[in-house]
């Protein structure tokens, strides 16, 4: 019986070692996606550990009246679902700022605020270095203007090196 729980010991291990997934130790590209203003963001994510990564994603928009940036930061656990497939799920938050060229009720005409996100997906690594995803984050607002829930959900670009 005991070489029996060793046997599967040994099995499960070694499956577990068999699927463990390879995450670049760079990528950059564009995240694409909408729900508050910022439709791209230049993305890079860099490997921490084995199944550990962080992404840092800068966006610039000039919208009708306003002109703004957000720079979010995500530490990232990845997982793999099948051959190149992987999952990943994440924590983070960042900061940014609106300026607008007609000032808003409280008489200013710009704002900072700071934001807390999570973020989970999906990704696809092709044989050649490029690699797309999928996501959702959510982020939660702390400013004047920016004060509530959004949902960002965004297709991922990325060249890994």
């Amino acid at each position: 019986m005991k070489k029996l729980f060793l046997f599967i010991g040994f099995l499960t291990l070694s499956f577990f070692t068999a699927n463990a997934q390879e995450i670049a130790d760079n990528a950059i590209g564009l995240r694409l996606g909408d729900s508050d203003g910022f439709g791209a963001e230049i993305s890079y994510q860099r490997k921490l550990s084995d199944n550990n990564r962080l992404e840092l994603d800068l966006g610039l928009r000039s919208g009708n009246g306003y002109d703004g940036f957000k720079l979010a930061g995500l530490y990232q656990w990845v997982w793999q679902l099948d051959g190149r497939f992987n999952w990943y799920a994440g924590v983070g938050g960042g900061l940014g700022a609106y300026s607008f060229d007609n000032k808003l009720p409280d008489g200013s005409d710009s704002e900072t605020f700071i934001f807390a996100a999570g973020d989970v997906g999906i990704e696809y690594n092709f044989d050649i270095p490029l690699m797309l995803s999928l996501d959702v984050r959510p982020e939660f607002g702390f400013g004047d203007f920016r004060d509530d829930l959004d949902f960002d959900i965004a297709l991922g670009i990325r060249y890994q090196f």
